[in-house]
């Protein structure tokens, strides 16, 4: 009659202390308005991170710089305005001067370019091509913005569930407590088995501590990209999910090519230093410009009439070209130009050394999603079986045929299988990320077309 009481006693505590099942404890995520989801938080760091707008500036500034060099096609203007002290004036054969002792002059210029050597047209083209350069940059500053929030965002998706696993742990470590307490208290379990559950649980609750600091840790980095306060409690929702990518290797590496920023800085950097070389050959060529010139003069500072000259001296303009062409400087002109050569050269061969890193970089990215989804599979079998373990232990320990190392070690199966399916997840995911980048692709939430 004890041994019945004893029993039922452990029974009633079993069904009281039984921690709730998965499916049970399963939250779905569901987003709200002001939520932050993966796509939300992605577009609100390309509209606010601040290195986002440091490159913006960076284009306008390069938008400016073309049309400067589209001013070098027109005429310049300029006015020069001066005073001359003659010691010993000149004087015509009649007895008048023609230079007087103070002599004040105004002059206006302009003057239009008509060939620089391909000058003028090479600045212009280097500067457009550092404006695709500059877009190019943003493009590849924004790539690299999105890899980093979404990689940050798995993390903190992962952490979360990080959390729900120990929490559950707990649960389970805290159930099994009691039960061991249950047998314990009515002399069916010795001492030990409690202190071996004491100090499981204790420790599992450290890790639940840790889980926790993670999470919080994530949305301070998650803040810090998307130029929110530090200590804001962002809303931040989502879950790690499996999704196949189907994509094979030319298809992606075709896509790369096409798309990828670096590999078009490269493009663009050859073809500026190509234009440096136009506008080094520049000075093999003669300089022709027509000028228009205003001149007026006088014996003070108002121009207003000189005792020296005549009326028609006094003001006057004239027109006509000129042409200037420094033909030898000792190889100075020819070495710069092959210097520019030598440097477009270069370029070339790293453009190529781009391309082949972003091959390099497409398929590995590729390999990881392989094993990624490999270890997603292996980790949900891992999990059914240690949910089947952890229960056929508790189950035997129930029955007074297992021990409590067994369940506690169950237990411990259980929570590592969903720590591994955890971490399987979110690199799934952030390969996923890693790899849309590779491409040049901006897929801000990372669906799968």
């Amino acid at each position: 009659m004890k041994r019945f009481m004893a029993a039922l006693l452990v029974c009633i505590t079993l069904v009281a202390a039984a921690p709730a099942s998965a499916a049970e404890n399963a939250t779905q995520t569901e987003s709200r308005p002001g939520d932050f989801d993966l796509k939300t938080a992605v577009q609100r760091g390309l509209d606010a991170n601040p290195t986002i707008m440091a490159v913006r500036s960076e284009l306008l500034g390069s938008e400016k710089g073309i049309k400067s060099a589209r001013g070098d096609f027109l005429a310049k203007a300029s006015v020069n305005y001066g005073f001359t002290y003659t010691s010993n004036p000149t004087s015509a054969s009649t007895g008048g001067y023609v230079q007087d002792w103070n002599t004040w002059a105004l002059n206006l210029n302009l003057s239009q370019p008509i060939f620089e050597g391909f000058k003028i047209l090479s600045s212009f083209q280097k500067a457009k091509l550092q404006r695709d350069q500059a877009v190019a940059k943003l493009f590849y500053t924004e790539l690299s913005l999105i890899l980093n929030i979404q990689s940050n965002f798995m993390g903190l998706l992962k952490a979360r569930m990080d959390v729900k696993s120990s929490e559950d742990s707990v649960k389970r470590l805290q159930s099994q407590l009691k039960v061991t307490q249950a047998f314990f208290d009515v002399g069916l379990r010795p001492r030990l088995d409690l202190l071996q559950a004491e100090v499981n649980l204790a420790n599992e609750e450290q890790n639940l501590l840790k889980a926790k600091n993670q999470v919080d840790l994530q949305v301070t980095q998650l803040n810090a990209l998307l130029n929110l306060p530090l200590e804001q409690t962002t809303p931040y929702v989502g879950q790690l999910e499996y999704m196949p990518f189907e994509k094979d290797f030319d298809t992606c590496l075709k896509i790369a090519y096409q798309n990828r920023p670096d590999i078009q800085m490269a493009q663009k950097s050859m073809e500026i230093a190509t234009k440096d070389a136009d506008i080094s050959a520049g000075d093999f060529y003669p300089h022709v410009s027509a000028d228009f010139n205003y001149n007026q003069v006088g014996d003070d500072p108002t121009l207003a009439k000189s005792r020296a000259l005549s009326e028609s001296q006094e003001n006057y303009w004239t027109a006509g070209a000129t042409v200037s062409w420094t033909f030898f400087e000792w190889g100075s002109n020819y070495y710069d130009y092959q210097k520019a050569l030598d440097a477009v050269e270069q370029l070339r061969h790293e453009m190529d050394n781009t391309k082949l890193e972003a091959g390099n970089e497409v398929k590995s990215n590729l390999l990881n999603i392989a094993t990624a989804a490999e270890r997603i599979r292996v980790a949900r079998k891992s999990v059914e079986a240690g949910q089947e373990g952890y229960r056929m232990a508790v189950a035997r320990y129930q029955a007074q045929v297992g021990t409590n190392t067994e369940v506690l070690d169950a237990q411990s199966d259980l929570t590592d299988a969903e720590a591994l399916l955890n971490e399987a997840l979110a690199d799934y995911q952030t390969a996923l990320a890693n790899l849309y980048v590779s491409m040049g692709v901006k897929n801000i939430g990372l669906q799968i077309d």
